[in-house]
């Protein structure tokens, strides 16, 4: 199956969104880690419709118009994996989660690490939205798309608190 990318300006940088077939693929941030994602091939094409769609739904987003993504998402990575993924679209707009919660909610409770790493190889950032996992006292943690990225999209949600704490 082809897959294709375009890029996108944000408030949080260049992204580079990743369609495979007709579903989004992935988010990747400007400043992306080697290998944290896993694509293979892809050719540019800014006219893919789920890749406008996308651009599109995250400019409403970015411009405070839109709290939910209404995407075909094709996640690639292991159960677990996506276990970890399909929870973080449970996550509701302007709430965060710890890893534990997390954790607890796939029923896997010792598995806070593990969770962790799932967390951070999330390939459909801001929609799947990983910004919104945070440490169990509270703070910021790491997060793919850097600390002033999750700092501001926390903000535009509506949790400048967390945000400040940084």
């Amino acid at each position: 199956m082809s897959s294709a990318f375009t890029l996108m300006q944000s408030p949080v940088g260049t992204l580079t969104l990743v369609a495979r077939g007709e579903r989004l693929a992935a988010v990747l941030w400007e400043e992306e880690r080697e290998n944290r994602v896993r694509l293979g091939a892809l050719h540019r094409d800014d006219h893919c419709p789920v890749l406008l769609d996308t651009a599109r739904q995250l400019g409403e987003y970015f411009a405070g118009k839109r709290r939910c993504f209404d995407l075909a998402l094709d996640f690639a990575g292991t159960p677990f994996q996506r276990e970890v993924w399909a929870a973080l679209l449970a996550i509701p707009f302007g709430e965060t989660r710890s890893y534990g919660d997390i954790a607890r909610q796939i029923g896997n409770p010792s598995a806070v690490r593990a969770v962790g790493a799932a967390n951070g190889r999330n390939p459909i950032s801001i929609i799947a939205p990983c910004h919104r996992v945070i440490g169990a006292s509270g703070s910021l943690t790491g997060f793919a798309g850097g600390l002033a990225a999750k700092q501001y999209l926390l903000a535009l949600e509506g949790r400048q608190s967390l945000a400040l704490a940084l």
